[in-house]
């Protein structure tokens, strides 16, 4: 720790691990309020934040929305079986074993490269029960046995944006495939003004699963920013009332929209298919300055 390393692609501040995976360039960054957190970064983009020494912080707003859905998914100190698309530095995996000893979890991250670098300048706790695959995430999903899953967890991104293959009804289907009966699902969008992406991926959750929430910024529920969304969706009632309790209350306060405010905000987007995929959209620069 604490080694800076130079790949000839910019400079790294001091105590910056640098070094390349099969995603780009990654950057560990040491936080300068925590001893032992740090963020990682791909070409620039935030990734991951994490606290060796209190694995329970989630830093980064949208990761504090999955926290939220964490706790209504299960009590606290209830072991829960999950699965993590998108590896990342493993925050919310470690929020679970920290926060739900005993939980069993799978990590499905595709970037071997970046898994040997967060394994080890960022180790897991060997009794934390996370076990990580490296392989792409619907091939990951697919080797999930039937009803494991109390919740499954989407956040992958590739170069900033979602694969178009984790998109479409056909991935949900397998989603569904994995998840205990009530379990539920929870992914991590990125769209900014018009919001088409972010439209299209509600009516698709909506095509499969009987219940949503959508928690967000409200700027970038109005259109007015690029940002992050958390989509949450089971075939079970959602506990909504926690949920907006949970988001109004955050340091970044967000909103949770549900019921016929949600169906309204798609504004008659159609599902979308494996046929008709496409990737979410690239974030605008400005978004990581």
């Amino acid at each position: 720790m604490g080694r800076t390393r130079n790949s000839g692609r910019g400079q790294a501040a001091a105590g910056t691990v640098v070094e390349e995976v099969d995603g780009g360039l990654a950057r560990l960054v040491p936080d300068r309020d925590r001893p032992r957190a740090w963020t990682l970064l791909i070409d620039d983009a935030p990734q991951s934040h994490v606290d060796l020494d209190d694995p329970a912080h989630l830093s980064f707003a949208y990761q504090r929305r999955f926290g939220h859905v964490v706790d209504t998914v299960a009590p606290a100190g209830r072991p829960l079986q999950a699965v993590h698309l998108g590896g990342g530095a493993f925050t919310l995996a470690r929020y679970v074993a920290a926060t739900r000893p005993r939980s069993t979890q799978q990590v499905v991250e595709r970037d071997a490269k970046l898994v040997q670098l967060v394994r080890r300048e960022l180790p897991v706790d060997p009794r934390s029960r996370i076990r990580v695959r490296s392989t792409d995430a619907r091939e990951g999903l697919a080797k999930i046995p039937d009803g494991w899953a109390g919740l499954v967890v989407a956040d992958v991104f590739s170069g900033a944006r979602t694969p178009a293959h984790l998109t479409s009804t056909e991935f949900l289907d397998d989603v569904r495939r994995a998840l205990a009966p009530g379990g539920v699902y929870a992914a991590n969008l990125a769209d900014g003004p018009p919001l088409a992406h972010l439209r299209g991926q509600i009516a698709t959750a909506a095509a499969r699963f009987a219940e949503l929430a959508l928690i967000a910024d409200p700027a970038v529920l109005r259109g007015r920013r690029f940002g992050n969304a958390v989509l949450v969706a089971s075939d079970a009632p959602l506990p909504i009332a926690e949920l907006t309790r949970r988001a109004a209350s955050d340091p970044h306060p967000g909103r949770v929209q549900h019921g016929p405010e949600l169906r309204d905000f798609t504004g008659g987007a159609a599902p979308v298919t494996d046929l008709a995929a496409v990737a979410s959209p690239a974030p605008p620069a400005s978004v990581f300055r």
